[in-house]
């Protein structure tokens, strides 16, 4: 079939995107200056090899996968995969493309995302040092407090063991007095101080009332392409506890991360439906989110869940960070997570914490 395309060609030039023309049968059919730029190769590359000649290896399979839906007439929006350029460097494209049955093209148009993608990873990396750096602070906090009251207590025997009937001076016998006073104070601040760290382990993270319809509306303003182009949909259910003391960046963090791992790992052709619920169990926060997705075999996975870069599944985007977040985020919160879930009948997570 021959396709007259010169009525394309201001738009083909004038654009800074890479703009194509797709037969089919897997090979471009027309381009834009910008694709040939982009890529490295020359027109005659590009027009004579199948388009997935240039995909980097590890998204051929998704992006094939992808292709075969586009085929059936399923538009594709905000795609990302990599390819490789003549060059050898690998670079980040989002597709947005739109096929023509009748005569039997696609059009697509992509852009350019590799520092998006680059300034993403920069980002998750810092995150991640961040986290260790404050658990380290948490440890040695801990271990400060416990390594420092067995000297204390230590003094204090000692000073138990002293005879006063052997000590004539007045003003030594005040001074003991106050060395035992110091110590007893000094053993009292310990003890308080260890157990904040152990029950809240937030001593130095600024808490205010949070509204959790609101976390719920920032969260999904902040990915509403991600949720209208997945179609999934976020239930939440916050009428017996509507608002709770927290830390408002970490809460919409583990919300985010949540909600993003919950579209991520999605069933094919089932539409996501996520359910977040609160409620007060005795006096602990229970935050409880539930999805229709993968899910994933407790037993294997085990102790290996919230680990860093840890990742259970063959999606392309799994960076095992997420979830790593999440983990620390609630430690952080002085709470506990707990999990329930099982290969495709979804995932439950419960947050637990301090009311």
């Amino acid at each position: 079939m021959n396709t007259d395309f010169s009525q394309y060609d201001i738009f083909f030039e004038l654009t800074p995107d890479l703009v194509c023309i797709a037969g089919f049968d897997g090979y471009f059919k027309k381009i834009n200056p910008a694709v040939k730029e982009v890529l490295g190769y020359s027109y005659d590359e590009l027009y004579s090899n199948p388009i997935h000649h240039f995909i980097y290896q590890d998204d051929k399979a998704t992006t094939a996968r992808e292709r075969s839906e586009l085929l059936k007439s399923t538009p594709l929006v905000n795609f990302e995969n990599r390819y490789l350029t003549k060059s050898g460097e690998v670079i980040w494209l989002s597709w947005t493309s739109q096929p023509v049955q009748e005569d039997q093209i696609i059009f697509a148009i992509a852009r350019d995302i590799t520092h998006k993608k680059e300034l993403e990873t920069d980002r998750n990396t810092l995150l991640t040092n961040l986290t260790e750096i404050n658990k380290d602070l948490r440890h040695i906090g801990h271990m400060t407090s416990h390594d420092l009251r067995s000297p204390v207590n230590n003094l204090l025997s000692i000073y138990e063991l002293i005879d006063y009937s052997k000590i004539t001076d007045k003003e030594t016998l005040e001074l003991l007095e106050l060395f035992k006073m110091s110590c007893e104070d000094l053993r009292e601040k310990l003890n308080v101080y260890s157990k904040e760290l152990r029950e809240k382990q937030s001593l130095f993270i600024p808490v205010q009332e949070i509204d959790l319809k609101k976390v719920v509306r920032n969260v999904s303003k902040s990915i509403s392409t991600l949720l209208k182009n997945s179609d999934a949909t976020v239930i939440g259910n916050f009428t017996e506890l509507p608002k709770i003391t927290s830390n408002a960046t970490y809460l919409e963090s583990v919300f985010l991360n949540l909600t993003t791992n919950s579209i991520k790992y999605r069933k094919v052709g089932v539409k996501p439906v996520i359910s977040i619920t609160s409620t007060r169990v005795g006096d602990k926060v229970h935050l409880i989110f539930s999805d229709n997705g993968l899910g994933f075999d407790l037993e294997k996975v085990k102790d290996k869940l919230f680990g860093f870069q840890q990742t259970f599944h063959t999606n392309k985007d799994s960076r095992g960070i997420g979830l790593y977040l999440v983990y620390n985020h609630i430690q952080s919160l002085g709470g506990t997570i707990e999990v329930e879930s099982k290969v495709d009948e979804g995932t439950t997570f419960r947050i637990i914490l301090n009311y």
